[in-house]
């Protein structure tokens, strides 16, 4: 395995596209590509105003930090600075009133539920 540099700034936000799941809003940066699993397990999200994605599970945990703006995943409402491990198992959907960007962690695909 070698270094990755990824210059985000010069990449261009690409809407996330999930069969069979209302993405509308939600646009993705990918950092990192797992080569085994062929996914993208480090990303950037940027949610529009009101965008929202559906309730799933992580069955490898999640890493989320809030670079801006606001985010709720259920109960927990998360602001920039804020960062959520979501452990193996939990469950939960995610909704931002106002718009947020976030830094993901995700090393095993989501299941929606």
């Amino acid at each position: 395995m070698t270094n990755q540099l990824v210059q985000t700034n010069s990449l261009n936000w690409q809407p996330l596209l999930e069969y069979g799941v209302n993405t509308s809003g939600i646009y993705c940066k990918v950092l990192r590509i797992d080569e085994v699993q062929q996914r993208a397990v480090s990303f950037l999200l940027k949610f529009d105003p009101g965008a929202s994605y559906a309730n799933h599970n992580h069955p490898a945990g999640e890493e989320v930090y809030v670079l801006e703006g606001e985010i709720r995943f259920n109960a927990d409402q998360l602001y920039a600075g804020d960062y959520l491990y979501t452990a193996p198992g939990n469950t939960h959907a995610a909704y931002s009133k106002t718009g947020c960007t976030l830094l993901f962690i995700v090393p095993e695909e989501v299941e929606i539920l």
